[in-house]
């Protein structure tokens, strides 16, 4: 609501309304006119696809009709959305059953926000759901077994505080089998081909974790590559012959590689070392011949294919400026399901056939009527901030989105994503979007010290004591927007939810003459009671970026 202050005239008294528990002082009843347009843009949809079929006879996706994501069944391109799941909490992680002869998902939902996940199976026939897990704990990550005869997941359901490893069979959720209980966080990343052996990741922060091979049945648990240096790894994927596996890690190098580790020879083989980018989602085809992955190539999203028989390469083209998730190979081993997510157009799902690169489009997510040619493609700019990095001064990352309406100096806001191991990645948001085509406000999303994306000394010059730092990065985008000639320097607002909250909150402390406003979203404002009374099982990871 602060953003609306921009573009209408304060009143002269002060309001005091309440609606239902809200009690609102000092802030105008936005008009009727205003409410209705913004609707539009809060209609806007995006699709996610959760897993294909088990036969490959259509795929799960979620999407929100009303104020909830939902799960729907796709049985074509284009086809009609039928929807599965009717609850008030949103749905998220559905994964259908290995097995085509056995009709049931899985899938996680929290009741309240408190995060507190649990682990749901829905049958597709019946179209009865019921509860696996224990109601209490939290609970995810679930992954299963080739065979699909079970899952592993994780759960604090011991102490409330470490994330032990268990294994169930749906036919009795009674009774889970807690493999592995180590203290700390531990989640699954896959199964080996026989399903006798899992590999996991023991998570310390975001600079640092520890995969293992677990054998299920002897309990013997076994570290990937032991080193005394602190590695990132990411995704980990057991090749189909069960000689390796792939994974990403930083070690050695600033970005996260594409890796292969020979179980064998306990050795690993770099594949994406002439990537200067971070590698991130990573893919496998069911007869292991493909494996498909993306890079984040300063905020961009890029897809690539390996074969893993003769390691050749090749960068999927022409696809839009923006972001590829949700990579998901047909059991046909020729196609890969992607969500494509660009500023101009919400994420819908496409399907890439990795003969000849061409896409068809499964979904097309409502955009309220809009004409999305006209939404604002954002600009990547590098300004100066105040320390050095090799003799020259170190430049920070932003986009920068500008409206089309001409005017002679845009109002700007500044976006700042939270995380703080985070980044901002050019995706479509309508509330953007309606800033600059309806307020003609600019937009700028730094990715200040600390975000991801940019290496691992990046990643990491935020933390401790170096907090501040970050904040000062916001200041000498100040600097940079007070020398633009189409931003107005004099109307500045910051805005973030989360750890970007707290930069909200900092960045108004520090420069309070030269911000207008601030949207603070359930931002950190004390560091101390943060630690004190966030969950258990979050303490110990965000004291490694906090303190203590």
């Amino acid at each position: 609501m602060i953003l609306l202050f921009l573009a209408l005239p304060a009143l002269a008294e002060v309001e005091r309304r309440e609606e239902g528990n809200l009690v609102i002082e000092g802030i105008p009843e936005i008009p009727e006119e205003i409410v209705d347009q913004m609707y539009r843009y809060r209609s806007v949809r995006t699709a996610i696809i959760e897993d294909w079929a088990a036969d490959g006879e259509g795929m799960l996706i979620s999407t929100r009709f009303g104020e909830t994501y939902q799960l729907h069944w796709v049985a074509q391109p284009a086809g009609m959305r039928r929807q599965l799941t009717f609850f008030q909490e949103p749905v998220r992680g559905a994964s259908i059953q290995p097995d085509p002869e056995k009709e049931t998902f899985i899938y996680s939902m929290d009741e309240g926000g408190g995060e507190f996940y649990q682990i749901h199976e829905y049958d597709l026939e019946s179209g009865k759901h019921r509860l696996l897990t224990d109601g209490k704990s939290r609970n995810g990550g679930a992954t299963w077994s080739n065979k699909g005869d079970r899952f592993a997941y994780y759960s604090t359901a011991r102490n409330g505080q470490d994330w032990d490893l268990y294994v169930m069979d749906p036919d009795s959720p009674e009774d889970p089998r807690r493999v592995l209980e180590e203290g700390g966080s531990w989640v699954v990343s896959d199964w080996s081909p026989d399903d006798k052996k899992l590999l996991v990741v023991k998570y310390v922060s975001a600079n640092e974790s520890h995969p293992h091979v677990l054998d299920l049945e002897s309990g013997e648990l076994t570290e990937i590559n032991p080193t005394e240096e602190k590695i990132a790894y990411g995704g980990g994927v057991w090749a189909k012959d069960g000689k390796g596996i792939y994974f990403t890690s930083d070690q050695g190098a600033e970005f996260q590689h594409l890796r292969y580790w020979d179980l064998e020879k306990k050795e690993f083989e770099t594949l994406t070392g002439d990537i200067p980018w971070d590698i991130e989602s990573i893919e496998l085809s069911d007869d292991g011949k493909t494996l498909a992955f993306t890079a984040n190539e300063d905020g961009i999203g890029v897809l690539y294919l390996l074969n893993t028989k003769t390691g050749e390469r090749k960068k999927v083209p022409d696809l839009p400026l923006g972001q590829v998730y949700g990579l998901n190979f047909h059991p046909d081993n020729q196609r890969l399901a992607i969500v494509l997510n660009t500023p101009q157009t919400p994420g819908d799902i496409y399907v890439l056939n990795i003969s000849d690169n061409s896409l068809t489009r499964w979904t097309y997510s409502e955009v309220g009527g809009l004409p999305t040619d006209e939404f604002v493609i954002p600009e990547l700019i590098h300004y100066p901030t105040f320390d050095e990095l090799d003799g020259k001064p170190r430049e920070i990352p932003a986009f920068l989105f500008k409206p089309n309406k001409a005017a002679e100096k845009y109002p700007v806001v500044v976006y700042i994503h939270g995380g703080p191991e985070s980044q901002f990645i050019p995706y479509f948001s309508s509330n953007f979007q309606y800033y600059l085509r309806e307020l003609g406000i600019a937009v700028v999303a730094p990715n200040v010290r600390g975000s991801a994306g940019y290496g691992k000394s990046y990643l990491k010059l935020d933390n401790g004591y170096q907090r501040e730092d970050s904040v000062k990065d916001i200041g000498a985008l100040l600097d940079w927007i007070e020398k633009q000639p189409d931003l107005d320097s004099e109307k500045v607002a910051v805005m973030g939810g989360s750890y970007g909250g707290y930069m909200v909150l900092a960045s108004l402390f520090h420069y309070p003459d030269r911000i207008k406003a601030g949207i603070d979203s359930v931002g950190i404002s004390n560091f101390v009671t943060f630690l004190e009374n966030t969950q258990d099982y979050r303490r110990d990871l965000r004291r490694v970026e906090y303190g203590d």
